[in-house]
């Protein structure tokens, strides 16, 4: 997959940290020592974790050096490094591990939050949130806008580039981490983002949920599949009373706890 763009993630920066900023806010600890973010692009959720916890080491994780670059020099007093969640061990047991908005890029989260979760340190609290909107129309459409083009060669099985199947229920994930915590807090929220238009929703999810669409595709194609795309937009989100557009976005949060 090709390199993240940080200045078009950031344009919906607000947007996109409130979920973390709520995420952190139920974090049940007073003092971590070691804390690390998980998938930290261009270092929204590593400020909100070094401001809450000030004394704490904090070090940002991500797959992609461009959101690093952008994290550096946003925060230069912190660490950051290149790091993929599915692989990662930390040198020393962290007390806190937070990924927002990176685990649902993950397969197999039966074996993923639990070998997390099992990083820890005693008192530790394993921190996600993840956006739950596949079955929104921003991501039907995808599907069905890949799959009825020229393009749908290149892109394959829409399923599979839209990441279906991989996520549980919020039941699901409290089963998977009960039997190992002390406690797990478990909820579902769905934002409603105002949006100026079509167009706007397209460069939203074409920051994230969009680009294992638009990777396979040659400029021609994938100018013909975001014309299309916009237009299905159009149609599957109406204008509200004030003229603007209403993005449903639901997100599962999971805090879970460590003993001892």
């Amino acid at each position: 997959m090709a390199d993240w763009n940080p200045a078009l993630y950031t344009r919906f920066e607000d947007e996109r940290t409130r979920p973390a900023a709520e995420l952190l806010a139920r974090v049940p600890l007073d003092r971590p020592r070691l804390a690390y973010d998980l998938g930290c692009g261009p270092g929204n959720s590593t400020a909100l974790i070094a401001e809450r916890f000030p004394d704490a080491e904090v070090v940002g994780l991500d797959t992609s050096p461009a959101m690093l670059e952008s994290a550096r020099v946003r925060l230069p007093g912190l660490a950051f490094a290149l790091a993929d969640a599915e692989t990662w061990a930390p040198e020393r047991a962290p007390d806190l591990i937070y990924a927002n908005a990176v685990l649902q890029w993950l397969p197999d989260h039966p074996a993923l939050l639990p070998r997390l979760f099992g990083l820890l340190g005693p008192g530790g609290v394993l921190a996600v949130q993840m956006p739950d909107n596949l079955a929104e129309p921003s991501h039907r459409l995808m599907r069905e806008t890949a799959s009825a083009g020229p393009w749908a060669a290149a892109i394959g099985d829409p399923a599979v580039a839209g990441r279906l199947g991989r996520m549980l229920d919020p039941a699901g994930y409290y089963d998977l981490l009960a039997p190992l915590a002390a406690d797990v807090d478990v909820w579902r929220t769905a934002y409603h983002h105002p949006m100026a238009d079509a167009a706007a929703i397209v460069d939203w999810v074409r920051a994230t949920g969009l680009r294992p669409f638009l990777d396979p595709l040659d400029p021609d194609q994938a100018a013909g599949f975001l014309a299309a795309y916009e237009t299905a937009i159009d149609t599957g989100y109406p204008r509200r009373s004030d003229g603007l557009r209403l993005l449903a976005f639901p997100r599962v949060f999971i805090v879970a706890r460590k003993g001892g």
